[in-house]
């Protein structure tokens, strides 16, 4: 049986005031996230933010010959559209679903004049995940010129696996190389080492998690930067923080 979908799958929105919710909840929209839509684009004003629910969504930094590299991803812990309420109206960086689902759909303008007319812990919610953003974006590019593409990979999928009710991803191998920002082969060999190690099985553009535990004992010192970050700053008003950034380690 399917669960219904409700604005309250994402953290956020389930973490306001009642006055808060009520106020903006005729106002979501409910909109499927196919994978590989873009929701903005590098540049573009931004017209609605996103809550997603059951999706998960890259942010990239696209450069001037095409390629790109992620730099954070967002799921049913967060919200697409940071720069409104930030006070600018368009974003460097691109918006690409990167995990199918669904997520809810809010006017930037109804956000905009919500931020402003709202209580202490409206604002004290976004930007507290703001900074948690903030640091997960700092933390991707430390990764990505110190690491490994395995440990970037294996930081890619608890991410990912955190923000998710399942440990199955639908994704190829090229578009894996286009969020990392590496060469595809790359990640054909350190997918090819996870899964002989037991700790994946990837077949077709489908990856399953075998084996968490030891996925996060390979993984580098960022994804647990990350997690903990978001457990700082989030804990207080999440009822459950560790369904956003995944269990403790023992």
């Amino acid at each position: 049986m399917l669960t219904p979908h409700t604005p309250k799958q994402n953290h956020l929105l389930a973490a306001l005031p009642a006055t808060d919710f009520e106020r903006l909840s005729p106002h979501l929209q409910l909109v499927p996230m196919p994978l590989g839509e873009a929701l903005y684009e590098s540049g573009g004003r931004l017209q609605h933010v996103y809550f997603p629910t059951t999706s998960i969504v890259s942010l990239l930094y696209v450069m001037a010959d095409g390629a790109s590299a992620e730099i954070a991803v967002v799921g049913n812990e967060g919200i697409l559209g940071i720069s409104l309420f930030m006070g600018g109206e368009t974003t460097p960086s691109r918006a690409v679903v990167q995990s199918a689902g669904h997520g809810y759909r809010l006017g930037a303008q109804l956000l905009k004049q919500e931020f402003n007319r709202a209580g202490a812990v409206l604002h004290l919610l976004l930007l507290r995940y703001t900074q948690a953003l903030i640091t997960q974006m700092a933390q991707t590019a430390v990764c990505n010129r110190h690491h490994s593409v395995e440990q970037q990979l294996c930081r890619w999928l608890l991410l990912s696996l955190d923000r998710l009710s399942t440990r199955e991803l639908t994704m190829t191998q090229e578009l894996i190389a286009n969020m990392l920002g590496v060469r595809r082969e790359g990640v054909t060999e350190a997918a090819g080492n996870l899964q002989r190690a037991g700790l994946i099985r990837y077949s077709r553009g489908h990856i399953t998690v075998l084996d968490r535990a030891r996925l996060e004992q390979e993984v580098c010192e960022c994804y647990a930067v990350v997690k903990n970050e978001f457990d700082r700053l989030l804990s207080d008003h999440f009822s459950d923080p560790f369904q956003i950034v995944g269990r403790s380690r023992s």
